[in-house]
């Protein structure tokens, strides 16, 4: 990998980690279309501490808030209002997930990793799947409404993420459509559910590159794939939080089926 390949899957990690269109199909199918090699660990650690940067940057405020109700609930040994339960609610819907990316993020990595065909298949399924709650969904709950019972439901179909194509953000949106909430509370909700989900994922990865060491002359494309990634993370989170205001989410969906039309053309 070169500079110019950090580069550009910055970019791409930085839009598609965001945006409901799956982070980790765009970077095992951009590198076998255009036939650049792996990544690896370096780059992989710089993608997830991108993400957290641009996450950080945007969220700041929130993530302050959701530490002073944290503690103070557990100081009052009570969670009387939506603002003292929303960081328990993220809690709880981060649990699934880490447990059950733990146990078998490397077996199905390495199923269908190189499973190209049924990469295409997730993306454009789950863009069907997209358009569906987006026009069924009652849209009507906002986040003062959020219950535990529905943050439950939420953190096990991220586990679901797992599978590259289907996306965690879209599939945490989904599943709140699905409940009725609205999509500005569906998008900020699954964002504020990856911040310790990708805090997690950017530590794991850093103590393994601890362990191994960064490889001769990939320092470089470790701060390039940072600085990228977290620019254009923020970006996108900008523009979907400004999306989801006023329009649908079928531009995502008609991207997932397209884009997964044209990979499967290309494989085959």
């Amino acid at each position: 990998m070169n500079v110019f390949h950090a580069f550009i899957l910055g970019i791409v990690q930085g839009l598609t980690e965001i945006l409901p269109i799956s982070s980790s199909a765009h970077l095992i199918l951009i590198p076998y279309l255009l036939k650049w090699p792996e990544s690896g660990l370096t780059f992989d650690v710089a993608l997830h501490v991108g993400t957290l940067i641009a996450l950080a940057a945007y969220f700041w405020r929130d993530i302050l808030d959701l530490t002073f109700n944290f503690f103070k609930s557990i100081a009052a040994r009570e969670a009387p209002t939506p603002e003292s339960r929303l960081p328990w609610y993220i809690l709880v819907a981060t649990i699934p997930g880490a447990i059950v990316g733990k146990l078998f993020e490397g077996p199905v990595e390495n199923i269908f990793r190189h499973s190209l065909i049924y990469i295409c298949l997730f993306i454009i399924i789950f863009g069907i799947v997209l358009g569906f709650a987006d026009s069924t969904g009652a849209k009507k709950l906002k986040m003062d409404k959020l219950s535990l019972k529905a943050a439950i439901i939420i953190g096990f179909a991220q586990c679901l993420a797992l599978f590259p194509g289907i996306s965690r953000s879209g599939i945490t949106i989904v599943t709140a459509l699905f409940l009725g909430y609205n999509r500005p509370t569906a998008a900020r909700f699954s964002f504020l559910m990856s911040l310790p989900i990708v805090l997690g994922a950017a530590i794991l990865k850093t103590l393994e590159l601890v362990k191994t060491g960064i490889p001769t002359g990939e320092m470089t494309n470790l701060l390039v794939g940072i600085a990228t990634s977290a620019i254009f993370g923020y970006i996108s989170v900008v523009f979907l939080l400004k999306l989801v205001q006023k329009r649908s989410l079928y531009p995502f969906v008609w991207y997932r089926i397209i884009a997964g039309l044209i990979c499967l053309y290309f494989i085959w």
